[in-house]
């Protein structure tokens, strides 16, 4: 028989996979360690030679080849379960297997930013390698024939599955090698091929005659299919010149074979009027065969053999048997024998595949022990700030009635008292009203910075918009590609979640700054030495004496606050360093049911391990009711005996506590304030480089597609292309580069009670929710991933938040490929056109 088709091999280009995949791993687990992180680049380098020593691979026609491409996609599957394989921004670029490029109408190469497209590239290279191999074989030993049937088969399977997975992978037209009728064909193909090799070992096993007959016809009606798909006006132009040649001789061949061994059917059952008349027909359809496929020696050796029988059969016929020789259409068919078939995908393809990736965890896990260490933060941070706002009333009220300064004032008629000594030391330690007032002056240069990006990532969707949409008018219909604003939808809407953050921000740097300038003076005196700080006392009216009962009370009281107090920091500091460990539980869950019920499983665990302290929480709040009572009546006693109502130095140290109190409120909010800008600057930067990424593969894809309407009508060369995003130098995230300007400080805020507080201390928080008057800055955690929540702040970037992906999505993956010029203008000619069908 002739030699078996091999399917050609898509041309791959070299892509450098290691940053873009070392930054979406290190974002989504970016609480790695060190180690843990330097085994994950460790891993990526090897993912990155497997990919270029399997891509090459595929030209090595070899058995041996096989196992190493089936690893880089048994690799490809793996990594496919461990990252969030849509946000993989890799331009995976592969030309057209049959490289008739656009002459035919066709693309002669395709991009996509999307790994799914690698995969369906590379499976198809795959099954066109097993082609390959298969056809290498010889086909006169048992090993050749067993290798070649699974070979082909297994070839057929992946087609089959190409045929339901490359629209999802490729969502714009695909080069024509991937079109479903041409991977329709390509099953077929195999398919018929491995019928036809079946019955080669069907013929050395010396199976019986009738057997062979009906395996042959089921591989003539199988050719015959594989025929009809291939004249399809879409893809007739698509074939190597030899193929429909060669299908339309191998159809008349085996429609022949069909005939000569239904004929030694006859034969030994002495049926020798059907004898002849099949092979007369055989006789007829050999000939076809040999002009239908240009082999003027195909098949020769079974032709003879029709020739040798129908000469003795017909001789035995006219002096023996004299049997009538029926009408061809008359004889009824041998029956069909299916053997071949479509073999599914193994998981894993490679005998031996050992995961590169094996120290991360399933993408879905991840996500769930991420959502899950979320809805824990999300109850403690909520609980630490019942604490909080507890203790700030608490130090409103004790300011109020100048306490305790108003009880160890009895103890001198000079100085400060214990308590205001210790704060104003507390304060000049802290860096004193030249640290406040220097975080406020950083403000808003921060902010601008953070704002120039914003704006200047804006500006390059503009521009690629408004390019697109230019293009879009000159060439209307023939302008194929999907319009920018349909690509950008997610990326509008980030930025304008960007933008109302940066916001909020300007409002919150209003109310620091109000409340800055409310307590300033007092700021500025505890900011002072000691003696001068008492040189600005008034006058002392006199001391109070320290048997009082009620200055006894009152003192016993204040130790009760400090108790509270320091019960309090315990409290806060069981609740951060509350853990539990959801993995073993997840996983569980995932490999039971195939999903993981992330907020029933973590619900359940946090009430475990958080209810006895919201139980201390709680009490603690409910105490506070009652010693502040008993703080106002036994104050209301004091100044009843001792008749100090308020003196001009009380009023004065009531000052001082007020002041001490804002000092470390702001000293908190304006060190959050700062952590919060530079965080959302790397955020900026992060998004920055994905829109960045974006147009440069839209500028390279108009330039194609440009190339792809002029070239049948210029010979120009082609544009330039065009350059790389600057952060491709980099792989930093810092925002150091960015330019930024001072602004001068925003107007003042809104008043505010005690309670409000800015810039909440940062507690372990995943994703924001939204803002409140407390707390108007958002908190933001620095990229690759946010891991703390707050509360109060606003939700910077849309998604998913059960599983809190934290940086804004660009385009679908794979939206948008890239469209080389024509075959003439890349190789100076036009290929030979196709025979007609048959």
């Amino acid at each position: 028989m002739s030699k078996l088709l091999a399917i050609p091999l898509k041309k791959p280009s070299e892509v450098d996979v290691v940053k873009p995949l070392n930054n979406l791993i290190q974002s989504t687990y970016n609480g790695a360690s060190a180690e843990e992180k330097s085994q994950y680049a460790e891993a990526v380098n090897d993912f990155s030679k497997q990919r270029n020593t399997a891509i090459w691979k595929f030209f090595e026609k070899y058995e041996a080849s096989l196992e190493v491409v089936y690893a880089y996609y048994d690799q490809i599957c793996a990594l496919e379960t461990k990252i969030a394989a849509s946000e993989l921004q890799i331009p995976f670029k592969w030309k057209d297997a049959f490289d008739k490029g656009s002459i035919f109408g066709g693309k002669i190469s395709l991009t996509h930013t999307s790994i799914l497209f690698e995969k369906v590239c590379v499976l198809f290279n795959i099954a066109a390698l097993q082609s390959s191999v298969a056809a290498s074989q010889h086909l006169d030993t048992d090993e050749g024939l067993k290798l070649a049937i699974k070979l082909l088969q297994q070839s057929a399977g992946i087609f089959q599955y190409l045929k339901g997975a490359t629209p999802a992978a490729v969502p714009s037209e695909p080069t024509p090698d991937l079109s479903q009728d041409t991977l329709i064909v390509l099953q077929a193909l195999m398919v018929a091929q491995a019928q036809e090799v079946f019955i080669l070992k069907a013929i050395k096993d010396n199976m019986k005659d009738q057997i062979i007959a009906k395996l042959c016809c089921q591989g003539e009606e199988f050719y015959a299919d594989v025929l009809r798909a291939m004249q399809k006006e879409s893809v007739r132009n698509v074939w190597e010149k030899e193929w429909i040649p060669t299908v339309a001789g191998k159809q008349a061949g085996l429609h022949a074979l069909t005939q000569l061994y239904q004929s030694l059917a006859c034969r030994a059952a002495k049926k020798i009027g059907e004898e002849i008349a099949r092979l007369r027909n055989a006789i007829d359809l050999f000939k076809a065969a040999q002009t239908r496929g240009g082999n003027e020696s195909y098949l020769d050796e079974y032709f003879s053999r029709a020739k040798r029988n129908l000469a003795e059969s017909t001789k035995d016929n006219e002096f023996i048997y004299n049997e009538m020789i029926p009408e061809l259409s008359t004889l009824a068919s041998p029956g069909k024998a299916q053997l071949a078939k479509p073999l599914p995908i193994g998981v894993p393809m490679a005998s031996n595949f050992k995961d590169i990736f094996t120290n991360l965890v399933p993408v879905e896990l991840h996500r769930a022990l991420t959502a899950s260490d979320m809805r824990k933060n999300e109850i403690v941070n909520g609980e630490i700030m019942k604490l909080r706002e507890s203790t700030q009333t608490l130090n409103a009220v004790l300011a109020s009635l100048n306490l305790p300064a108003a009880v160890e004032a009895t103890d001198s008629n000079s100085g400060l008292p214990p308590s205001l000594r210790e704060k104003a030391t507390e304060v000049r330690d802290k860096g004193g009203i030249e640290n406040i007032q220097t975080m406020l002056k950083d403000l808003p240069e921060l902010l601008n910075r953070n704002r120039e990006i914003l704006d200047e990532t804006e500006r390059l969707l503009d521009e690629e918009r408004d390019s697109d949409n230019q293009l879009h008018a000159q060439f209307k219909e023939r302008w194929t590609r999907i319009s920018s604003d349909k690509l950008t939808e997610m990326f509008r809407t980030n930025s304008k979640k960007y933008r109302e953050v940066i916001n909020n921000a300007i409002e919150a740097d209003k109310v620091v700054r109000q409340k800055f300038e409310a307590n300033q003076k007092g700021i500025e005196l505890l900011s002072l030495p000691p003696e001068q700080i008492q040189q600005s006392l008034p006058s002392a009216s006199g001391s109070v004496d320290q048997s009082c009962s009620s200055v006894q009370r009152l003192k016993q009281l204040m130790e009760a606050v400090d108790t509270i107090k320091a019960e309090r920091d315990a409290v806060e500091s069981e609740l951060k360093s509350a853990t539990f460990n959801m993995k073993d539980e997840f996983l569980h869950a995932l490999q039971k049911d195939g999903a993981i019920d992330e907020p029933a499983l973590s619900l359940a665990r946090i009430g475990q391990t958080l209810s006895p302290l919201q139980a201390q929480v709680k009490e603690s709040v409910e105490r506070q009711q009652t010693l502040v009572a008993d703080i106002q009546s036994a104050h209301g006693a004091f100044v009843s005996e001792t008749g100090n109502c308020g003196s001009s130095r009380d009023k004065l140290y009531q000052e001082l506590a007020t002041a001490y109190d804002s000092y470390i409120e702001l000293s908190g909010n304006l060190q959050e304030g700062t952590k919060f800008y530079n965080d959302l600057t790397q955020l900026l930067v992060v998004f920055q480089n994905k829109i960045s990424d974006f147009v440069f593969a839209r500028k390279t894809e108009k330039e194609e597609l440009l190339k792809d309407l002029t070239t049948e009508s210029s010979r120009q060369a082609p544009p330039a292309t065009p350059a790389l995003p600057s952060h491709y130098a980099s792989t930093s995230g810092s925002g150091s580069d960015i330019p930024s300007t001072p602004a001068s400080a925003p107007g003042a805020p809104p008043a505010m009670t005690p309670q409000q507080v800015p810039y909440p201390a940062q507690v372990h928080m995943p994703v924001p929710y939204g803002a409140s008057a407390n707390v108007p800055y958002p908190t933001y955690v620095p990229p690759p991933m946010p891991q703390s929540f707050n509360p109060y702040a606003t939700l910077p970037y849309p998604g998913n938040y059960q599983y809190a992906g934290g940086f804004p999505q660009g385009p679908p993956p794979g939206s948008y490929g890239t469209y080389p010029g024509s075959y003439a203008n890349q190789h100076g000619g036009y290929p030979n056109q196709k025979p007609p069908g048959w």
